[in-house]
């Protein structure tokens, strides 16, 4: 399966969407996948309008329900970037139509990325943020939830802060910061806190020494 292919079909745990929505949302994917059209005429990216006439048009199938209560899947998600897909390519919206006619789903899937290309993001990674989407109905409630609920499982401690500081300590003693450690955030000198690490080790051999053993003055720390 190409990069693509999982890029797009992650767009699918978003669905349904409003006519809004789904203007919003597909313009944005082909915003951000950088094609570019063979003519000035097809370069106008989808909005709501444009979904409706190619729903009159029987480019894109009809919404489920009607008015307001409106919806549209991930099929229609498809149909409408290949239509314009297409469109940029240099075809007739009479040719579109009939190939669109012919082909299954599973076809129209894997035909819309491979005309996306790599450059196609995932849903969280889509220059469409918190603010742009709407808050009202469930489709934008849905879109929303999404991308904060993604944001917040990728912001881990280990990609907060991926530098790390290495601080010799003693002869066979190092100690490991990561950038973010208050340590390091409240400017306390890597020399410093090397002197305190070697007297907690100092202190901690002393109180573990046996009564009748001399400890080897080269494992000691050297301050």
């Amino acid at each position: 399966m190409t990069d693509s292919l999982v890029a797009l079909r992650e767009y699918r745990q978003l669905a349904p969407w409003s006519l809004r929505d789904l203007a919003r949302l597909s313009a944005a994917i082909l915003e951000a996948s950088g094609v570019r059209p063979v003519n000035a005429a097809a370069k106008t990216l989808p909005n709501e309008r444009t979904i409706r006439f190619y729903v009159n048009r029987g480019l894109v199938s009809p919404p489920e329900g009607k008015g307001n209560a409106a919806v549209y899947s991930y099929r229609h998600l498809l149909q409408i970037l290949a239509v314009k897909l297409r469109q940029m390519e240099g075809a007739t919206l009479a040719t579109i139509a009939q190939e669109l006619k012919e082909m299954s789903g599973d076809v129209l899937e894997r035909r819309v990325a491979a005309s996306l290309g790599t450059a196609l993001p995932p849903p969280v990674e889509l220059p469409l943020t918190l603010e742009d989407i709407p808050s009202r109905g469930r489709a934008g409630r849905a879109l929303r939830s999404f991308l904060a609920r993604r944001a917040s499982e990728e912001e881990t401690p280990e990609s907060r802060s991926t530098t790390w500081h290495r601080i010799p300590v003693s002869r066979g003693v190092e100690l490991h910061l990561q950038q973010d450690h208050p340590l390091l955030r409240r400017g306390i000198d890597h020399e410093e806190i090397a002197a305190a690490i070697r007297l907690s080790v100092t202190r901690l051999l002393a109180e573990r020494e046996p009564e009748n053993e001399t400890l080897d003055p080269a494992t000691l720390p050297q301050g």
